[in-house]
């Protein structure tokens, strides 16, 4: 199973930025753990820019795509709509409780057309979200 993970704008600072929030392991790092414990196709994009995360989400040919769109999850609605587009199942994540932080981050544009939500667990959040897509 080949499954595509997206991370929005400033998730490639994971191990740096406000580590009591979001931990003090990089991404990267955590994403060799991730290819480690499941024997799935993964790959990995990142960018802050939204019309690349909008044309990775558009040209993926992944059975799956786990998206972490960031503070775009908020404010998307042309993230919300190129999910609702594309055939892949999408499953949304967040490494921190977004419910229990800022009343402006409890608001998902994604969350309505994606087939799942998983948030408040870490980084293992995405292992989560990669069991989902393990047990199709």
């Amino acid at each position: 199973m080949k499954i595509l993970i997206i991370n929005g704008p400033k998730l490639n600072l994971l191990g740096t930025r406000e580590p009591q929030i979001y931990g003090n392991v990089s991404f990267e790092d955590y994403f060799e753990t991730l290819k480690n414990e499941f024997k799935m196709d993964l790959s990995y994009f990142q960018s802050d820019n939204e019309q690349e995360l909008i044309s990775a989400l558009k040209s993926s040919s992944a059975d799956g795509i786990i998206i972490n769109a960031g503070s775009f999850t908020h404010s998307s609605v042309a993230l919300r709509d190129c999910i609702s587009a594309i055939s892949i199942p999408v499953v949304e994540v967040h490494i921190s409780n977004i419910s229990a932080r800022e009343s402006f981050r409890h608001e998902s544009f994604l969350s309505p057309v994606c087939v799942g939500c998983i948030f408040g667990f870490g980084l293992k959040s995405y292992a989560l979200a990669l069991h989902f897509f393990d047990q199709k």
